[in-house]
């Protein structure tokens, strides 16, 4: 049973179950309805997510050992030896890009891009640039997009808009994580808020900016009248909402407030996803 945790703690079960949320809402957002393909969708890309996220524990592995909020993971502790973690992430790897293939050969591309863009350009980046969050961010687009591209077999505008609206969420996002988790991140020589400042208002300004940016941005499916009205009016409710949290951290600079912030996206960007597909025209 330990042995299972440890497992599950290493491939970050419950960010996987989100992705593959994100995942699903893309493909019946684009008229998706074939359980067969919801199968290899679901279970491919969590399995290439599992992997993504068993290889990033790997690099950090020593890192990890310096924060609070990792040093228990698996790896640190030696619940799960260096050859174990290895195993698991080449079988996922390879699993979840057999699943995608079947498929269609874009869905197995996107899958590949994400997991080489995010273990080894994101990865090695965070400890040197806080521009890698903007690395980091397209390889976290990639599920909505992977999701349409599975119904639809050819890259094109809606699977685009898609990727668009998350990879904008992307900032506020993790800059809110980031402003949560400073001065952990700080012991392994973290730097990813997006002001060399740290957690100022030049930090929260840009946290605030992408923000407000994103409620035109969830309004595009509505403009494209993929959408009726009750994405026009949740998305900017929502959008609003969401603001709202951005520019209370903006005035008070303050980590309870860039946490409600982080609990805000989490439930901002499913709600907004399925609104799209319960909308659709």
């Amino acid at each position: 049973m330990n042995k299972l945790k440890s497992y599950i703690n290493f491939i970050k079960f419950r960010l996987s179950i989100l992705v593959l949320i994100s995942a699903l809402s893309g493909y019946l957002f684009a008229g998706g309805s074939n359980l067969t393909e919801i199968f290899y969708l679901m279970v491919g890309g969590f399995f290439i997510t599992a992997a993504s996220n068993g290889a990033n524990q790997i690099w950090e592995r020593d890192l990890d050992k310096l924060m609070d909020r990792t040093k228990n993971r698996p790896l640190p502790t030696k619940k799960m030896s260096l050859n174990e973690g290895y195993l698991v992430v080449f079988i996922c790897f390879l699993l979840g890009l057999f699943l995608l293939y079947q498929l269609n050969i874009y869905a197995f591309i996107l899958g590949l891009c994400a997991f080489l863009s995010y273990v080894f350009i994101y990865t090695p980046l965070k400890r040197i640039t806080p521009w890698s969050v903007l690395v980091g961010a397209f390889p976290g687009a990639i599920p909505p997009m992977l999701g349409a591209i599975a119904h639809t077999n050819t890259f094109g505008l809606l699977p685009g808009v898609l990727f668009f609206v998350q990879f904008t969420w992307q900032f506020p996002h993790f800059w809110a994580i980031a402003w949560v988790v400073y001065d952990d991140y700080k012991k392994a020589g973290f730097s990813l808020l997006p002001s060399k400042t740290g957690k100022t208002k030049d930090s929260a300004f840009q946290i605030m900016f992408y923000s407000l940016a994103l409620i035109p941005f969830s309004l595009l499916p509505w403009l494209m009248n993929w959408c009726g009205s009750i994405t026009l009016i949740t998305a900017s409710l929502l959008g609003g909402l969401f603001f709202l949290y951005a520019y209370k951290l903006f005035l008070s600079c303050e980590v309870k407030d860039a946490r409600k912030l982080m609990f805000a996206s989490f439930v901002y960007l499913p709600i907004i996803q399925f609104i799209y597909v319960f909308d659709k025209i």
